[in-house]
């Protein structure tokens, strides 16, 4: 008769996936301001090492999304400078350019 394998204590995996959706639903200012206090409160002292750990855990977590959301932020502004870059380019090839101080007309 094969031996049972003994139970696996619970992880808090869990506990850490909740933690992490609650991260990802927040906004880029409200994840910046969280971070800001976080800061504070580890640059303060007088925490246990378990509390500044679970701390230092939150502000990395904290730091990923605001540097995803930064990311994120000026790739879409790249392209949508490029995007209108580019209509604005063939406007401008479009239309004579008589404001242009260097045009050969003046004499």
């Amino acid at each position: 008769m094969p031996k049972a394998e003994p139970k696996k204590p619970k992880s808090s995996k869990p506990e850490s996936n909740k933690a992490d959706a609650a991260f990802s639903k927040l906004t880029f200012e409200q994840a910046l301001t969280r971070l800001d206090e976080t800061v504070q409160n580890l640059e303060k002292g007088g925490l246990s090492l378990t509390d500044a750990t679970k701390l230092y855990e939150d502000g990395m977590k904290l730091a990923r999304i605001c540097n995803e959301t930064l990311a994120s932020a000026e790739l879409r502004i790249t392209r949508i400078q490029t995007a209108y870059g580019e209509q604005m380019r063939f406007m401008a090839d479009e239309e004579p350019d008589s404001d242009d101080p260097d045009s050969d007309d003046e004499e």
